[in-house]
């Protein structure tokens, strides 16, 4: 298989992308998916979410204290 980056994958391979996708070649051709879930469900006017490509995850954090995590009652991905 070829990537959108031009790298070649053998058949029946994983890996997973620079903006954390995960990637699977197969006969077929290329299949890939957010490796990470997404917060929806929590208090959009006191929190934020922020996503870090180093963890390729989300973290919900109070707007103006990021050293405050905020719950999230529900997760998409």
């Amino acid at each position: 298989c070829l990537d959108e980056e031009g790298k070649v994958h053998e058949f029946d391979s994983k890996w997973r992308t620079e903006d954390c996708m995960d990637c699977s070649c197969s006969r077929t051709g290329i299949g890939c998916c957010t490796s990470y879930m997404t917060p929806v469900d929590f208090d959009k006017e006191k929190c934020e979410s922020i996503f870090s490509k180093e963890t390729c995850s989300y973290k919900v954090v109070e707007k103006d204290d990021h050293s405050k995590e905020c719950p999230v009652h529900s997760w998409v991905g």
